[in-house]
């Protein structure tokens, strides 16, 4: 961001910068008061000598005059120069000359007192060259100010156009402001939160203090700027952008550039649910950044009551589903969040839903009553999100099935680690036999391998191969295949009797098989290391080619 000291912040430039032109230079200019305040912004020139002058200005002018109109006893000269002062002007200039040889006391203690700044030029200036040159350099501001809001409104429209949404165009606010950014429906209910960097206040914490102490809207130093719904013209209001001077300073660029953005949004939430899917969105970046540790524990429970999950001290309940690789960002998540909160709302319990997208999750928290309950309350919420895939329609033909992983009651930090253990173990699962449900902590193995796979998933494939490389190569070209046989005989513990009933073999015929496996393999089934080595190879073979 510019500094206050250069044109174009504010699309005006400053006393300081007035000052410094060719103009006003060339006068010799000395500030005799109000040096402090030289960074007020000059939004126009005005050149006159009439004692009422004050009454003809708006506020934000440099005022040029030779003095014939302070008047010529004190009182007056202060009434001059405190009428001027309140009407908000940004300095006043004097040229002495005939009508004064060095600008009276009265004068300048007034605009002492008054913080307004005050300029005496030494030598004569043509007031018309002032006013040109300063005005090209406002105009030129106002330009700069605009580009920089235009380069804001186009990488908005980048975002978009490039498969974004309406977060990444609240980022793009959020970046340029250095203050986090808000969006909330007409009645002040939030629907996403966008911070400034990693380095800045968190987004949800900074709502929360807001809300508590300004329980009507927000503070007066906000910035607010309308999202118009209802058409061209209809003059209603679908949502508001809110920009918190949290950082920085609020300038008028970044209201402008609010403006330009909330033309965007007006055409995103013209599309059905997208305030829906914007408020699961934000509700999973919450729970993302618990997972990862961007939240810490003692701050979750006030970060959660501003998303409405209010579980008191009850235990919290992480899990995550995960859809198949391949959705659209833009899927049906509204529908699916709907319909899952509809699913989960005969569950009984608090429930914090999310979505993610990108990654294709939808990361929960329940309140359970007690910890004894979940199970119980693990599968209805399972057949809850399973049941609102089906009905938002992003169960793919002949693609993987939903993940669902459960992960282990406990208290905030506990959720916090469990939502993240839940979410890789989801990923790993994939693939694994279809249940309604997994437990989080008997996917350990398979985390393990999943994570090998993507550190190195040549040593994982030559393991694999080591292990079982000749059983694979027999099921490729003779009958019966083997590894179905030691996958059950694997699963049973080597339970013989138990093996021979699953596959519906005689025991005759399951020692033969066996036999042959061990020839194969040139390995002892009994023996508890080579078993521990054939049941990882049998789970890391999805994992390879």
């Amino acid at each position: 961001m510019e500094s206050q000291g250069t044109q174009g912040t504010q699309g005006g430039i400053t006393v300081q910068r007035a000052l410094e032109l060719p103009g006003l230079r060339g006068g010799l200019p000395e500030v005799v008061a109000g040096a402090e305040r030289l960074q007020r912004t000059v939004r126009w020139v005005h050149a006159g000598e009439v004692p009422n002058i004050a009454s003809l200005l708006k506020g934000g002018e440099l005022l040029l005059t030779t003095g014939l109109g302070l008047g010529a006893r004190p009182a007056e000269q202060r009434v001059f120069v405190r009428k001027l002062a309140e009407r908000g002007i940004a300095a006043l200039v004097v040229e002495l000359g005939p009508r004064f040889a060095r600008l009276p006391a009265a004068i300048v203690e007034t605009a002492r007192a008054a913080g307004l700044p005050l300029v005496q030029l030494h030598r004569e200036v043509p007031f018309v060259t002032v006013t040109e040159e300063v005005h090209t350099e406002i105009v030129n501001g106002h330009y700069a100010l605009l580009q920089r809001a235009e380069e804001v409104h186009r990488r908005c429209t980048e975002a978009l156009l490039g498969g974004g949404g309406i977060p990444q165009v609240l980022n793009v606010l959020a970046d340029f402001s250095k203050n986090p950014v808000f969006l909330e429906t007409a009645d002040g209910q939030l629907l996403y939160a966008a911070g400034a960097g990693t380095e800045c206040a968190d987004p949800l914490q900074v709502w929360e203090g807001l809300r508590g102490h300004h329980k009507d809207g927000p503070p007066a130093s906000a910035l607010l700027v309308d999202v118009p719904g209802g058409g061209p013209g209809s003059g209603s209001v679908r949502a508001r952008l809110v920009l918190l001077a949290v950082e920085s300073a609020l300038l008028p660029v970044h209201r402008i550039a609010a403006e330009r953005a909330a033309g965007s949004l007006a055409v995103v939430l013209m599309q059905a649910r997208q305030e829906e899917e914007l408020a699961a969105r934000g509700r999973g970046d919450f729970l993302t950044d618990l997972a990862e540790g961007r939240i810490l524990a003692d701050d979750a429970p006030a970060q959660a009551r501003v998303l409405g999950f209010k579980p008191g001290e009850s235990p919290l309940l992480p899990v995550v589903m995960r859809l198949a690789d391949g959705l659209p960002p833009g899927g049906g998540w509204a529908v699916l969040a709907r319909a899952v909160a509809e699913e989960l709302a005969a569950v009984g319990v608090p429930v914090l839903l999310g979505v993610r997208p990108v990654e294709g999750r939808v990361p929960l928290l329940l309140g359970l009553r007690s910890e004894s309950e979940r199970t119980a309350v693990a599968d209805r919420v399972a057949a809850a999100l399973r049941a609102g895939v089906e009905r938002a329609g992003m169960q793919r033909a002949g693609a993987l099935p939903p993940v669902v992983v459960v992960g282990v009651a406990g208290g905030w930090a506990a959720a916090s680690a469990g939502l993240r253990h839940a979410a890789e173990t989801a990923t790993a699962a994939q693939g694994l036999v279809d249940r309604p449900w997994y437990d989080a902590r008997r996917l350990d193995i398979d985390l393990l391998l999943w994570r090998l796979h993507n550190y190195d998933d040549s040593a994982l494939a030559a393991f694999v191969d080591r292990a079982i490389g000749p059983l694979r190569a027999h099921d490729l070209r003779a009958k019966p295949p083997l590894l179905p046989t030691l996958q059950t005989y694997l699963a049973h513990a080597g339970r013989k009797a138990e093996t021979a009933r699953e596959l519906h073999l005689n025991r005759q015929t399951l020692y033969n098989r066996l036999a042959r496996i061990s020839e194969l393999l040139g390995t002892d089934l009994d023996d508890p290391q080579t078993v521990l080595a054939l049941s990882l190879a049998l789970r890391a073979r999805r994992h390879v080619a």
